[in-house]
């Protein structure tokens, strides 16, 4: 993918170098403010992590993403828009260079007449000819510049979405991987689960035939855990229909056909370190969504000038040179040349308000950019805070989650064996399992969506993914 990436940047140096014209200044200022610091986390240390795939510390999950990043049809059609995009703005200032074509032409025509009564003849002409034809429009006001300039931050918006594309691609992907790694372990735990509930079944069961009725062993506390082994069997058919799904979603964004077998990661890993978040006015200069959006605004601006500048009166030069002669064997002889030149000036006068609406088009267009760019820098500024916010209140969750399920644990242990020597009832054993089977759900989910809010801030921080060649 790296060649890819390299070829799409290439393509950009080669725009501008081919063009006399430089894409239009940054108008971020124009657009937002940014805070002096986050207000849910007081780190400001600089820089962006730009492996942050690694940290998860699992190497078949970079090497998914590398797959993604050359397999992915979504983002082979982002590059393919990127290149659509250079196109474009290659020609965009063909109007405003010189055009030279050559043509070649000949005829052949036949005339009749008639003059005195019975008399009649015709007579048969030849023309031939060459030339050369030169049409060159006059740039004077700049208003072609403009048009290029535009479409020259075109093409630098598409390949900032391209990089955005690229990032919500290795997030997708990472959040795919991480959900099934905790689908294979809710997968285990249901397993666990169900043989507790089929035990503690067969415990309740044998007390029942027993005629240990007093001892806590009725037909309905045994048909009561019969219910629990079947709502286990449920769930573990519940988790094993989710990993499938997660399977086939994470094959479709590698590229590959949904087949259900990638395994996956048999746990979920630890959380990595915490990201360096940096200072707001930083986001404005790496969130490829943000870039895009100022792009966009600052092409807008140029299209409003270009439409102002065609109310200006317009220049062109028109000239060609070639032979003419009715012998096609004299075609390129110079002693049959002709040749012509000449220059015209036009201004606009009456156009049926045309100029006038095009020009009052192109200002709503501008004043919408800048409306997307501000709410997408809003969006994005609000998208770190409440990753960052999110992060201390799951870890907190994940803690407390921790803790009670650890309880939950003992206290099922202690239940368990209380019934065992007949001192504890059977509605405590069964309730204080599904309190424990609950906690270890909730603390494995809880898990997931902390590694899940880690990726979310990544994205949120403009961090994109480099794949490093080992």
């Amino acid at each position: 993918m790296r060649t890819k990436q390299g070829i799409l940047m290439g393509a950009l140096g080669l725009v501008f170098a081919a063009c006399a014209v430089m894409p239009p200044d940054s108008r971020m200022g124009e657009a937002a403010d940014a805070p002096g610091a986050w207000t849910a986390t007081r780190q400001a240390k600089a820089g962006i992590d730009d492996q942050w795939v690694d940290r998860f510390g699992n190497r078949s999950l970079s090497q998914l993403v590398s797959e993604a990043y050359a397999s992915n049809r979504d983002l082979q059609a982002a590059a393919a828009r990127v290149e659509r995009a250079s196109s474009v703005a290659r020609g965009a200032g063909a109007a405003a260079r010189p055009q030279l074509n050559a043509a070649v032409n000949g005829s052949r025509s036949k005339q009749n007449f008639i003059g005195f009564p019975g008399v009649s003849g015709s007579s048969i002409s030849n023309a031939y000819g060459a030339s050369l034809n030169l049409q060159w429009e006059i740039d004077l006001w700049g208003k072609i510049r403009a048009g290029e300039s535009a479409a020259l931050a075109d093409l630098q918006a598409q390949g900032n979405v391209y990089r955005g594309a690229r990032a919500s691609l290795a997030a997708q992907v990472v959040r795919a991987w991480l959900l099934l790694a905790e689908t294979n372990e809710q997968i285990a735990l249901a397993e666990e689960s169900l043989k507790i509930r089929e035990d503690t079944a067969e415990l309740i069961r044998g007390r029942f035939e027993l005629a240990a009725g007093d001892a806590g062993a009725t037909a309905s506390q045994l048909r009561l855990a019969e219910t629990d082994v079947a709502t286990a069997r449920a769930n573990l058919a519940q988790r094993q229909g989710e990993r499938d799904q997660v399977q086939r979603q994470l094959e479709i964004l590698l590229g590959r056909y949904p087949s259900a077998e990638l395994a996956g990661s048999a746990s979920l890993p630890g959380v990595p370190s915490f990201p360096p978040s940096g200072l707001p006015s930083e986001l404005l200069l790496r969130r490829p969504d943000i870039l895009a959006a100022e792009r966009q605004f600052a092409a807008a601006g140029k299209r409003e000038e270009e439409a102002r500048k065609a109310f200006y009166p317009s220049f062109s030069l028109t000239g060609s040179g070639g032979t003419s002669t009715n012998q096609l064997n004299n075609i390129l002889d110079s002693s049959f040349g002709v040749w012509s030149i000449a220059g015209q000036a036009a201004q606009p006068i009456l156009s049926g308000g045309a100029l006038r609406s095009n020009l009052d088009v192109r200002s709503a267009e501008e004043q919408e950019a800048l409306a997307n760019l501000q709410q997408t820098v809003l969006s994005g500024f609000g998208e770190v805070e409440t990753a960052l916010a999110a992060d201390k209140y799951l870890a907190s969750r994940e803690a407390s989650i921790g803790v009670a399920h650890k309880l939950a644990e003992d206290g099922a242990i202690s239940s368990r064996e209380e019934f065992a020597l007949g001192t504890g009832d059977v509605l405590t054993l069964l309730a204080s399992q599904t309190r424990q089977i609950d906690l270890a759900t909730q603390r494995l989910t809880l898990r997931r969506l902390r590694l899940d809010n880690r990726v979310n801030l990544h994205l949120a921080l403009g961090g994109d993914y480099k794949v490093t060649s080992k």
